[in-house]
């Protein structure tokens, strides 16, 4: 049975205990959604629905993005309970440093392919039927990263994962077209979370979360196809894809790495 007001949306978010997730599904609890929470750490899920407005109409689901049956078996229930779906945001991620030439870094490397990317995919797959099938539109929204638009030092991993969202998305938004569901690719700057709190060089145009939700939401109600937030990085962005290969290398080359780690776990962030 579905308890959610009329009109209200019905949004599924993964990566949603901290960071950018926590702050969407609070974002969107404030427009009256009904939500379906999916992260690893089932204590700060039930902490996060607790503190929402109607905390009885959201769904947490204590899930590790890697296990693709978990997430098909999260999203079917979601469906039932909500009726259909109108947003599903994938926002799991791992961010990381990696550096290629050490073999210990090699498994950080699947682990982060693993989760920013063919996670995405799987939390979209069960939903897209659904989609399909309901009269009312849909939208699918990846989180990318201006990380994803060139390749920085130390990022080896991070930045091909965050590549290869953003062109999935775009695929998937060509291919969804056609049955009217929407693909939505929001790449973050910096944005002050505690994945990006960690980074130890200076960040420009760092972004509190709760500004990145509010706009983050806007552009997916928009139906926006791409969108970079802060507007400031999207400059920055524009300019990084025109420079050629030798002025890039110059500008880049030397840029401070983000930190190494051994054995990263999927972290409920983008």
């Amino acid at each position: 049975m579905t308890i959610r007001g009329a009109g209200a949306e019905r949004v599924f978010i993964t990566g949603a205990s901290s960071g950018i997730g926590a702050a969407l599904a609070a974002q969107y609890a404030a427009q009256g959604a009904t939500l379906g929470l999916l992260a690893r750490r089932s204590a700060v899920l039930d902490q996060l629905i607790a503190s929402l407005p109607n905390p009885e109409r959201h769904r947490a689901y204590a899930v590790d993005v890697r296990d693709h049956a978990a997430i098909d078996a999260a999203a079917q229930d979601f469906l039932a309970y909500a009726g259909g779906i109108d947003i599903v945001i994938a926002n799991a991620g791992i961010s990381v440093g990696t550096l290629s030439e050490f073999a210990e870094d090699i498994p950080v490397f699947e682990a982060v392919i693993a989760t920013n990317v063919v996670a995405t995919a799987a939390t979209f797959a069960p939903f897209i039927p659904a989609m399909k099938a309901q009269a009312t539109p849909a939208r699918l929204v990846g989180i990318g990263s201006v990380a994803g638009i060139r390749g920085l030092p130390g990022a080896e991993a991070y930045s091909a994962s965050k590549a290869a969202v953003i062109s999935y998305c775009e695929s998937l938004r060509l291919e969804l077209k056609q049955h009217g569901i929407r693909v939505v690719t929001i790449c973050p700057g910096y944005i002050d979370t505690p994945m990006t709190q960690i980074n130890p060089y200076p960040m420009p145009f760092l972004m509190p979360v709760q500004k990145f939700a509010v706009q983050a939401a806007r552009t997916i109600a928009s139906g926006s196809s791409y969108r970079v937030i802060p507007w400031q990085m999207g400059i920055v962005a524009k300019v990084l894809r025109m420079l050629p290969n030798w002025l890039y290398d110059l500008a880049f080359g030397k840029a401070p790495h983000k930190p190494r780690q051994h054995n990263p776990s999927n972290k409920d962030g983008a």
